[in-house]
């Protein structure tokens, strides 16, 4: 998946470019301060909608909770400890935030 973008119907977890969406999110997550910082809410506020929005945003989020977290052993209010690859596409396809807000 080097080149190919990261869609809604990734294939596999194992073959996305980290480092691309790690960038991706950087990016917005720079224009976002760079609208703050020049005093532009209106703008900063549409980004941050765009960020919570972002497959690239969630595929990172799923992993930080997933693999990265130090607390990913322990286990949830469902009892389970850890997500197969395929249960995490699955996650990030299905992760809604419905009723957030930005402020």
């Amino acid at each position: 998946m080097s080149n190919a973008s990261i869609n809604k119907t990734t294939p596999e977890w194992n073959t996305i470019n980290w480092a691309k969406v790690q960038r991706k999110v950087f990016k917005l997550q720079t224009r976002i301060f760079q609208a703050v910082k020049s005093g532009n809410k209106v703008k900063a506020k549409q980004l941050q909608k765009l960020l919570l929005k972002s497959h690239y945003a969630k595929l990172l989020a799923i992993r930080k909770v997933t693999q990265d977290n130090q607390g990913k052993k322990t286990a949830g209010v469902d009892g389970k400890k850890s997500l197969r690859p395929n249960q995490r596409l699955k996650l990030v396809n299905e992760l809604r935030l419905k009723g957030y807000k930005a402020k």
